[in-house]
């Protein structure tokens, strides 16, 4: 647990309190949003167990979830489109929604420094970019949590609507029960027509 503070305390160590852990979720899925977060983390924060959200039950990060929402400095949270996606591509979708998520926090607070999990980001304040990093810093990790919690309750809220695709458990991605609907029904317009199992559906659409 305490190797998760590694990269925080370093930074500390330089005099740089404000920092914002930056991770998305939604890159694989066939529809909806690609969701990333910011999240600032006080010096003194501690969260038993916190890790990349990808390791953890349901039950477990909802509860997360509730906990670094309330002691956090900072959240932001950034949204792109299925449309943007097909129309920038995924990985620019991504980067995207992190900035949107870092200018988020930056309204609220002066961030100093950023870690990001992975993606390098182009931005003007200094950035650290970390293979893994949802497993390798707390702030990452926290922010691992807030964007996949986010996400999923997306891909319940379009489950309700659109049940067939059986959303509330494949979470969008592209399960036999998913692929099944789309070749019986057809589409969505949350579905990303860029990706290649949703493309052959395109004249397609269910209302």
């Amino acid at each position: 647990m305490d190797n998760l503070y590694k990269y925080e305390n370093k930074l500390r160590k330089t005099g740089i309190n404000y920092i914002g852990g930056v991770d998305e979720v939604g890159r694989g899925p066939l529809i909806g949003n690609v969701t990333a977060a910011c999240v600032v983390l006080p010096k003194k924060f501690k969260l038993e167990g916190l890790t990349d959200s990808k390791k953890l039950s349901e039950k477990k990060r909802n509860e997360f979830y509730e906990v670094i929402m309330d002691k956090a400095l900072a959240v932001g949270i950034g949204e792109v489109s299925a449309k943007k996606i097909d129309e920038v591509n995924i990985y620019e979708a991504t980067k995207v929604a992190m900035k949107i998520a870092i200018d988020e926090v930056r309204k609220k607070i002066n961030l100093e420094h950023v870690l990001i999990d992975a993606m390098p980001l182009d931005l003007d304040i200094p950035t650290t970019s970390i293979i893994k990093g949802d497993s390798k810093s707390i702030s990452i990790a926290a922010a691992s949590v807030i964007a996949k919690v986010t996400r999923d309750r997306e891909m319940y809220e379009l489950d309700k609507k659109y049940p067939m695709y059986d959303l509330k458990n494949n979470k969008g991605y592209g399960t036999k029960k998913h692929m099944e609907a789309l070749e019986k029904y057809g589409i969505t317009k949350y579905h990303r027509l860029s990706y290649a199992p949703v493309f052959k559906y395109k004249e397609k659409i269910v209302n």
